[in-house]
């Protein structure tokens, strides 16, 4: 049975092989521009910056170097039930140098389109066994993101050779960019 996190909890995976899902749906009184939202794994090493730059994973970089991360595609409406982006991990593949994947969720052109996740409801991420299906666990996040244009929806991290998933919830409001210049080296 999945384990439904809050904020700020964490959670072990036990699972070598699982799937991210994210999903979220847009508020009725959006600004008539389509919403564009995409999901963005950077892939850090013990200093907390990017292996490499091919460890950014998102729509134009769908696969770490040793194919352990693999985005399976942007979707460009969000629209419909369940996951509206995955991303498949093995850990059985995931270079020895990795130590941390944050899932950053964003707005294509936010600022242009005047949208922000106050605009944006029932988001969540869940992981589930890749093997079985079983839902792991699940973080929907609950917070009114009123000016916020990318949210960390959460961090999985190796700690003494268990990987372990934190539910964070922290937006921000300088978009894709900003979670680049923090974790570039």
């Amino acid at each position: 049975m999945a384990i439904n996190l809050q904020k700020g909890q964490r959670e072990n995976i036990n699972a070598p092989k699982f799937t991210v899902g994210l999903g979220w749906d847009i508020n009725n009184t959006s600004t008539g521009t389509a919403f564009d939202l995409d999901a963005s794994l950077f892939l850090l090493g013990d200093d907390k910056k990017l292996v490499s730059d091919n460890h950014f994973i998102f729509y134009n970089n769908l696969e770490s170097p040793d194919k352990s991360v693999i985005h399976t595609g942007d979707n460009l409406t969000g629209e419909g039930s369940g996951d509206d982006e995955q991303i498949k991990i093995d850990l059985t593949k995931i270079d020895s140098a990795i130590q941390e994947i944050t899932v950053v969720v964003t707005i294509h052109d936010a600022d242009a389109r005047k949208q922000n996740f106050g605009q944006v409801r029932n988001s969540f991420i869940r992981i589930f066994n890749s093997d079985t299906n079983e839902e792991i666990l699940k973080y929907e996040l609950d917070e009114d993101f009123s000016i916020e244009t990318a949210v960390e929806f959460g961090r999985i991290y190796n700690r003494n050779g268990e990987w372990k998933f934190e539910a964070v919830g922290a937006g921000q409001r300088d978009g894709l960019d900003k979670f680049v210049s923090i974790y570039q080296k």
